[in-house]
């Protein structure tokens, strides 16, 4: 399994994403390869528009190149409505591009609050990286 660190601070963010006031996001993505899929290990907050702008940047650059992306969540310990809403932007973004986006290792609060604002009906919930992995070959066999 292939593992890239990513620390957010350090890409190349095009300008509109950067604000000289912010220090360091926090939120840390790492890359691995799992079968066809590309698994993203979400470490940190998924918050206010610098993280989750991260986020997305890093998931569409992704997505040019792989039609499976699962994001990691298990080490995510806050999504706000922003977060949410790059959630929701990114799974459009791939099913018109023919792509699919899946969740994986949700903690119980984000799994809650995925129910609560019915996103866990939009967006596909596996217990763990293997399953939407699994999934993913299926689909694509």
């Amino acid at each position: 399994m292939k593992l890239e660190n990513d620390i957010c601070t350090g890409w190349n963010y095009p300008a509109a994403l950067v604000d000289s006031k912010e220090q360091e996001l926090s939120l840390r993505l790492e890359t691995s390869s799992l079968g066809n899929a590309v698994i993203v290990h979400c470490h940190g907050r998924i918050v206010y528009r610098y993280e989750a702008a991260a986020l997305s940047y890093k998931v569409a650059e992704l997505l040019q190149d792989r039609k499976v992306v699962i994001l990691d969540l298990q080490h995510v310990s806050a999504i706000d409505s922003a977060g949410l809403g790059e959630l929701v932007a990114l799974h459009m973004w791939a099913r018109g591009h023919g792509s699919v986006l899946r969740l994986s290792g949700l903690s119980s609060r984000v799994h809650q609050l995925l129910q609560l604002t019915n996103l866990s009906s939009l967006l596909e919930v596996f217990a763990t990286e293997e399953d939407a992995a699994l999934a993913s070959r299926t689909e694509v066999a």
